[in-house]
């Protein structure tokens, strides 16, 4: 069954291009341009994600976001906002919403952490995984370890959460600040070459020695963990 998603977006050419992108990749809309009628939507429905504006005419995001959470709603929210301040995304975060991505962005990354936030709040019933596999690169989560063809691998703990934070988005397409901001924190200049770093030295541990390469760089975009078809 398709997930359905609710978008709270006025600008209506940002609006076209996040529905069109979302239905090509399967996702039933619906949309609002203003945050009565959003708020409408997200009292008179079930959504599996909620895509939330935080600049809205008539009603604000942060103000639909509190009416939301005050009426019992959990669907996933995703703030869009071009306030990128660490104060900005912290009252964000901080208000009731499961993430914040700023304007403008890339669709790749819009699609990554919807599908995330869609698999975070599923209602399935099941447990949580325990291990986290990526062709024969193995992650336990209970044991805390690693291994590559049954071999151990020692990672020093953020290479641990990189891997780990890769492994939970296998066969996509991870930017700089997506890592920044699951693995780090934002308050880390966006241009730094932290995750450059971190991702050498993973890639030497994981790849090296081994058939394959599993850490792929995709130029002008980030990275992706998986195998090349």
């Amino acid at each position: 069954m398709a997930n359905r998603i609710l978008l709270i977006e006025d600008d209506r050419s940002t609006a076209d291009y996040i529905a069109n992108g979302l239905r090509e990749e399967g996702f039933l809309i619906d949309h609002a341009a203003n945050g009565r009628d959003g708020l409408f939507h997200a009292t008179d429905g079930t959504y599996d994600c909620i895509i939330l504006d935080r600049m809205l005419p008539g009603m604000d995001g942060m103000s639909v976001l509190a009416a939301i959470r005050a009426a019992a709603i959990e669907s996933p929210v995703l703030i869009l906002s071009a306030l990128s301040s660490p104060e900005d995304r912290v009252a964000g975060l901080t208000s009731g919403s499961d993430d914040y991505l700023t304007k403008p962005f890339v669709f790749a990354e819009l699609l990554a952490r919807v599908r995330l936030l869609i698999r975070r709040g599923g209602t399935t019933g099941n447990a949580p995984p325990t291990k986290l596999v990526c062709d024969d690169l193995e992650m336990d989560l209970l044991a805390h370890r690693v291994r590559r063809a049954g071999k151990p691998i020692d990672l020093q703990p953020r290479e641990y959460r990189l891997l780990e934070y890769l492994l939970q988005h296998v066969d996509q397409v991870v930017t700089r600040t997506m890592l920044l901001e699951g693995v780090w924190d934002f308050h880390f200049d966006p241009n730094t070459n932290v995750t450059d770093v971190h991702i050498s030295r993973l890639r030497k541990k994981i790849d090296e020695g081994f058939a394959r390469p599993l850490l792929h760089t995709v130029r002008g975009s980030g990275y992706k963990l998986g195998v090349e078809r």
